[in-house]
């Protein structure tokens, strides 16, 4: 085990800042939220070197958030925060985020786009055509939340296939909003060109054999890293993966290697 921990893991699914879900209390949104240096804190304590995030500005509250200024806030926020690198936030109800990432895709910091059809209130099948072109266009990597009921996985299954130009990650192995477990997997299985990959960050990821069994159908290759930080513990999920009934081989791919191959010199 000292040797997976010694590994400077990577996340790839994070965010920073306020939580503000108007039908919570006071009190979880409060255990909810984290700002940049408390999002680094505690990845620097579980040896994660790296974390990839979108603002919770940009996202929340639910409907209301507009990702522009968000987006803008963690232009500034991650270049000046050692260890963070960020999503640029695309919503298309909003169209001024399309010319929003079109820049902050060229800026260092930047490394790929996030979509969450779920806080935004869109449908990915109805705009899902100008989001992945637009995407292919620049050959970006995308995260996006799955698989409630706007953001269905198998509704991003033929644009995957469609533009093999972009990676897609699909968020939350184990996440479903009819409890089905398997809907990001059973996605992947369905992707012709190898470009859909998917993250641990759901709290599904405790259940015992799941991530095992998402590693044995699809290859350890296909499953990143991923937190949801501030929102989860990024001690538990780190720890999940470090004493995971996996090849240390497996560990390695899911915590840092794969995300090295996907992002490349973007991480640097």
């Amino acid at each position: 085990m000292d040797s997976i921990a010694s590994i400077s893991a990577i996340d790839v699914h994070g965010h920073y800042g306020v939580y503000a879900q108007l039908k919570k209390s006071a009190l979880y949104n409060r255990l909810m939220t984290g700002d940049a240096a408390e999002v680094v804190r505690r990845a620097a304590a579980v040896n994660v070197g790296l974390t990839i995030v979108s603002p919770l500005l940009a996202l929340l509250p639910r409907f209301q958030a507009n990702a522009a200024v968000g987006n803008a806030e963690a232009a500034r926020v991650v270049a000046q925060t050692p260890g963070l690198k960020q999503y640029v936030v695309i919503d298309p109800l909003r169209p001024e985020t399309y010319t929003q990432a079109d820049e902050m895709l060229r800026q260092p910091q930047c490394v790929g786009i996030k979509l969450h059809p779920e806080e935004h209130g869109y449908p990915i099948r109805d705009h899902a055509a100008p989001l992945f072109e637009f995407a292919a266009a620049r050959k970006a990597i995308v995260l996006t939340h799955s698989s409630e009921q706007n953001s269905l996985c198998e509704d991003f299954v033929p644009w995957a296939n469609r533009y093999p130009e972009v990676r897609l990650i699909l968020a939350h192995i184990g996440c479903g909003w009819d409890g089905d477990v398997t809907h990001q997997v059973r996605a992947i299985q369905k992707c012709q060109h190898g470009n859909i990959f998917a993250d641990t960050s759901s709290a599904s990821s405790i259940i015992p054999g799941l991530i095992e069994w998402a590693a044995q159908e699809i290859g350890a290759e296909r499953v990143l890293f991923g937190t949801d930080t501030p929102l989860y513990s990024t001690a538990m999920h780190r720890a999940r993966i470090d004493h995971a009934d996996l090849s240390d081989a497996d560990k390695r791919l899911i915590l840092r290697d794969n995300a090295v191959k996907l992002f490349g010199s973007k991480l640097g």
